[in-house]
């Protein structure tokens, strides 16, 4: 990984004034209470490179008087045109108190909320969790799809409000930006689901298909896991009538939701990523 020189750090503007408004910027997008998430606080080098190349809008990019940057994070910035300061010691204890600082981190406009026409068009399978709401294993199943061609991801009772939630993208690696997923109630996914006619398949326990005769199915599907006590939902039953297993020993009570969902990802991988 590039990184800049001393002299090079010493040519970036730094930020030493309270009444700076980016300091106000910052810390009004930490907060947790914000009910309408606007901009989002993107993290870390590479959540940010990842964020920048899926085309995020960045308001700004900082990085900590005392650290160095990484010279890739420096030149993507430049290419795409988004200004970088560095956040004065005193400052940055102000802004982040008692939280770890970041090393690099940016301010980016939300991009607007997918919706199920954001779907229409594409090739890939779509993975749909209903209920799951542990956010580190959304992350991990958002970084699993994009790497292994899914086309989308549907969240069902995720308790998230945007994708921009800083613990997901955090957990993400900024992957989140990097294909569509869609915020949804259950009564639109299964409306949307009922009237694509797309072949719908749960992952459950019990399954009629073993997860390697996926690899045989040559076409579009849906692929549904649920929540990491419950299981599946119920009201999805009448336009989902296969259910799919994935074996293991019997030993075991399970497997966690974003390990079966790269199990599955990866039996379908040579479709989706062809």
């Amino acid at each position: 990984m590039l990184v800049l020189t001393s002299s090079s750090v010493a040519s970036l503007d730094v930020i030493s004034e309270r009444s700076d408004p980016a300091v106000q910027r910052i810390i009004d997008v930490t907060k947790h209470s914000r009910s309408v998430v606007r901009t989002a606080l993107i993290e870390d080098t590479e959540p940010l490179l990842q964020s920048i190349r899926a085309g995020v809008e960045f308001f700004e990019v900082y990085g900590l008087e005392t650290t160095p940057l990484p010279g890739d994070l420096l030149a993507a910035c430049e290419q795409r045109g988004i200004p970088v300061r560095l956040l004065a010691a005193p400052i940055a204890n102000q802004v982040f108190k008692t939280e770890k600082k970041p090393k690099a981190f940016g301010i980016a406009r939300v991009p607007r909320p997918c919706r199920f026409e954001d779907l229409a068009g594409r090739t890939g399978d779509l993975i749909l969790l209903d209920g799951v709401k542990i956010v580190g294993n959304i992350g991990a199943i958002v970084r699993t799809a994009f790497a292994l061609g899914a086309a989308g991801i549907v969240l069902v009772d995720s308790d998230l409000v945007s994708i921009a939630d800083r613990r997901l993208v955090r957990a993400s690696r900024g992957y989140v930006f990097s294909l569509p997923i869609v915020l949804a109630s259950r009564a639109e996914a299964i409306g949307h689901f009922r009237d694509s006619g797309m072949r719908l398949m749960t992952f459950d326990a019990d399954g009629d298909h073993s997860v390697g005769d996926l690899g045989g199915i040559d076409e579009r599907l849906v692929l549904m896991f649920g929540s990491e006590k419950v299981g599946p939902s119920g009201e999805f039953s009448d336009i989902s009538t296969e259910t799919v297993s994935i074996p293991m020993n019997p030993a075991a009570e399970s497997l966690n939701v974003s390990v079966s969902a790269g199990i599955a990802l990866h039996a379908r991988a040579h479709r989706n990523l062809s």
